[in-house]
């Protein structure tokens, strides 16, 4: 008979293109992972997966088996949580990923109350700046700031994000305060290299306005990239949930050139297709709750 934690494994495997990534997620050892793969295509009579040393890849039976696996697994979650929200329970296990510097700033500090609240919640939070992909990686959601351009993705604003152009009060003293968008395109700055660019933008009546200053550096993290400003290593655009205690405290300024980054979100997406679980809508609710309306980390902005 054909068992549902082998079919379970067997997406797993198939998402994440290895069983020890495939374990990792479902918190088993490899070893049980393999021998559920192992006796769920004896039950099917076929195999599945093609095995190598470096990789491994689905047979044209496992292709078939996919789409409906993938079908049988949502159908399950979906009666859990149909089950879970008429007890009205929040539990079971929930998978997100979300920005390093927001992860450790704000979002991890938010979560804790929530999960006291609900102690059969089981949630893996994983802490990456790279753009993960949520549906190919196995994350029920996924937390970044700025735009979504990933179309698989539906997305709820958790709350609004302002970047400003900050530097140490001891770089702008000896380079002078740029006040207009030529002054600044002559100054030395640290820019966010995972966005790709190594340029700030700026909306306009005419269109968007690239301003290319002199690279000073580049980092993919934003705690580095609100240090190097503080060290006076130039000019950074960065969001105010990490530079605001440094602005509040004196260790950076805020640099007005008379026109403002486009205004940014701070969201929690899904993948599309999946109806978002009722521990998944409560999650979201509690963070916007915790962030406010402004967000506390940028009080004197109001959305």
């Amino acid at each position: 008979m054909m068992k549902l934690d082998g079919i379970a494994s067997f997406v797993a495997v198939a998402e994440s293109g290895s069983i020890s990534e495939a374990a990792r997620r479902l918190r088993l050892s490899k070893s049980v992972v393999s021998e559920r793969l192992a006796e769920l295509e004896r039950s099917l009579g076929a195999g599945l997966l093609h095995r190598t040393t470096r990789k491994l890849t689905l047979t044209e039976d496992g292709i078939a088996f996919l789409e409906r696996a993938n079908r049988i697994v949502q159908e399950i979650e979906d009666a859990t949580a149909d089950m879970a929200e008429r007890r009205g329970t929040i539990s079971g296990p929930l998978r997100i990923s979300a920005p390093v510097t927001f992860g450790r700033m704000h979002l991890g500090p938010a979560l804790y109350p929530f999960l006291a609240k609900h102690p059969n919640l089981q949630l893996t939070l994983d802490l990456d700046d790279r753009r993960v992909d949520a549906a190919a990686d196995g994350y029920d959601a996924v937390v970044r700031n700025g735009p979504i351009a990933d179309s698989r993705l539906m997305a709820w604003r958790l709350a609004p994000s302002r970047r400003v152009l900050v530097a140490s009060p001891a770089y702008l003293r000896e380079n002078g305060k740029p006040a207009s968008i030529e002054e600044l395109e002559q100054h030395r700055g640290i820019f966010y290299t995972n966005r790709g660019v190594s340029d700030w933008r700026f909306p306009s009546i005419g269109g968007t306005v690239i301003v290319r200053g002199r690279m000073g550096l580049g980092l993919n993290n934003g705690d580095m990239l609100r240090d190097a400003a503080i060290a006076g290593l130039g000019i950074a655009l960065i969001p105010m949930f990490i530079v605001g205690a440094a602005v509040a405290a004196g260790e950076l300024e805020m640099i007005d050139i008379g026109v403002q980054p486009e205004l940014e979100y701070i969201h929690i997406a899904h993948p599309d297709g999946r109806r978002p679980s009722v521990k998944l809508k409560a999650l979201a609710d509690h963070l916007r709750a915790a962030f406010g309306a402004p967000p506390y980390w940028d009080p004197a902005f109001s959305s």
